[in-house]
């Protein structure tokens, strides 16, 4: 994703207990430069052979590309899913004074 200068990275969390931590701990880490909650939403998806339907709590997080591997291991880490949603999407355009603050933030 090196290729990509900024993300919104969503994954999605089974209480909102987990997606406050793992949102925290990548803020903290500064492998996003914020991440936002919001839930309970409904989530319907098949899984092994079933339809299932779970109250979920998504994760938005703001980063760059040179970030995303880092964060994806980060959501990887403290997801307790065996296979988490991590979907990134590319930022094709922003207010300059809010992606120089996303890039300041997930500096080293």
């Amino acid at each position: 994703m090196h290729g990509t200068p900024y993300l919104t990275v969503t994954t999605t969390a089974p209480g909102e207990d987990v997606a406050r931590r793992i949102a925290a701990g990548a803020v903290e880490r500064r492998l996003a430069a914020c991440a936002q909650i919001d839930g309970p939403v409904t989530s319907v998806y098949r899984w092994q052979g079933r339809i299932e339907t779970d109250a979920e709590w998504r994760v938005v997080f703001k980063t760059t590309g040179e970030r995303y591997a880092e964060l994806e291991a980060h959501i990887r880490e403290g997801h307790p899913y065996d296979v988490p949603e991590i979907i990134a999407t590319p930022v094709t355009a922003g207010g300059a004074d809010y992606l120089a603050w996303l890039r300041s933030e997930t500096g080293p």
